[in-house]
């Protein structure tokens, strides 16, 4: 799987459609790790992500309800204190996603780990087309995966990990055709106070991490493609600079 993900991040723009449809003919029981599926959690209405955090045999449980679909009686579901925290966690989540991304589907699962720690996977997942009209379509999934120690003098270790993955298609007269996807991984490591709670912790790191992704995907990606386009394409006010004066 780390290799599938290391080809899709070397593959030219135009091909990764042709590239992801042969990985998944290659690998479909990583499917859910190559294409992010999104469900109707029917009792409240609301949909979430499907992913391997939430996934038990072939049943997904919904954080919003703690059901799972299709049914499974004997599926895994968090303790107690690590469901409340899950439900609040999905609650503040959903806001932030509401005025960061003006919209998308949002998911968090919380689950125990060993030596009083748990793990908490954070995941948006947006598509649409632009407002502005020179987007065509685009998408953007982010992954955050916090691992927190146990409590010791007041405090918590907490190590995240994040992905983001993004694609967009534009096509109007000025720009033409033009598509371009990628993802970026970055890694954060922090010992905080547990005076204010872990959730408050962990959204201002996935707060702050996002702005870092956001920057890096802009310098790396739009950054690099303005360079070439701007090389290969002068814009006319360039070229009208380097002809001779007559």
């Amino acid at each position: 799987m780390e290799a599938a993900m290391d080809l899709m991040r070397r593959m030219p723009p135009g091909s990764t459609e042709t590239a992801l449809n042969a990985l998944l003919s290659l690998l479909p029981d990583h499917s859910l790790d190559l294409l992010s599926q999104v469900c109707m959690d029917k009792e409240n209405n609301k949909e979430y992500i499907l992913c391997e955090y939430n996934r038990d045999t072939d049943s997904y449980r919904s954080p919003w309800s703690n059901i799972y679909e299709p049914p499974l009686e004997d599926g895994t579901v968090p303790s107690e204190e690590m469901r409340n925290l899950e439900v609040e966690a999905n609650e503040v989540f959903s806001v932030y996603r509401d005025q960061y991304y003006e919209g998308g589907i949002s998911s968090v699962y919380i689950w125990e780990d060993e030596d009083e720690s748990f793990i908490a996977c954070f995941l948006i997942k947006k598509d649409g087309q632009g407002k502005r009209s020179y987007m065509q379509i685009g998408s953007w999934d982010a992954i955050h995966v916090i691992q927190v120690g146990p409590e010791e003098e007041g405090a918590a270790h907490y190590c995240l990990n994040s992905t983001v993955m993004l694609s967009l298609t534009t096509d109007n007269k000025q720009s033409g055709t033009f598509n371009l996807s990628g993802s970026i991984r970055r890694q954060m490591s922090m010992t905080l106070a547990v005076a204010d709670g872990h959730l408050v912790n962990m959204g201002k790191m996935i707060e702050e991490m996002e702005g870092k992704l956001r920057n890096s995907l802009d310098q790396v990606y739009f950054g690099k493609t303005r360079e070439m386009v701007c090389t290969l394409r002068p814009p006319p006010e360039v070229l009208n600079m380097r002809l001779p004066d007559s």
